[in-house]
């Protein structure tokens, strides 16, 4: 069994998930760093270059890989559980938590973090705040089908969140 990590960009998938498998002593695996390291280019060049469907490719590829590991700690992009053979891979083998937080938080915090400001493209024309509340409601249903427990990252630090996460899951 895994344990994976999903939700929009800026609710902590990647701090977490280094935290629970520290407290696991799992391995653990960043989708969105594997898909750069393999294609040679940060995830803003291969959306400017090569369009989003062959990034969607990329990732379905690294997700079905990750998803054979046995008891890893997986962080998933944003956008990853939009195709439904990533949520089959995902789910056949792992028991997944939803990090959310409010489009105000994650836009602050997306602003905050320069590796994520710079390394991630645009999804929308519109941009900014407007892109998160639109991605929110149009992936919102996507991750409750996928998730086994929803934690809100909003007040939490990623200690808490990561203790949030295993008490759900029964993982302790």
């Amino acid at each position: 069994m895994n344990l994976v990590l999903i939700g929009y960009r800026g609710t902590g998938k990647s701090t977490v998930a280094r935290i629970l498998a520290e407290r696991l002593g799992w391995p653990w695996f960043d989708a969105d760093a594997e898909i750069e390291s393999r294609a040679g280019k940060s995830i803003a060049e291969i959306f400017a270059q090569d369009g989003e469907s062959v990034f969607r490719d990329w990732e379905s590829r690294v997700v079905a890989d990750l998803a054979t590991r046995d008891q890893a700690v997986l962080a998933l992009g944003g956008g990853a559980v939009l195709r439904p053979e990533n949520r089959a891979c995902i789910l056949q083998q792992g028991r997944v938590a939803w990090l959310t937080a409010p489009p105000e938080t994650l836009w602050q915090r997306i602003q905050n973090d320069q590796l994520t400001a710079g390394r991630r493209p645009d999804l929308t024309a519109a941009g900014g705040i407007t892109e998160i509340i639109a991605t929110l409601a149009a992936r919102r249903e996507v991750y409750r089908q996928c998730a086994h427990c929803e934690v809100d990252t909003q007040a939490k630090t990623p200690e808490q969140t990561a203790e949030a996460i295993l008490e759900a899951l029964s993982l302790r």
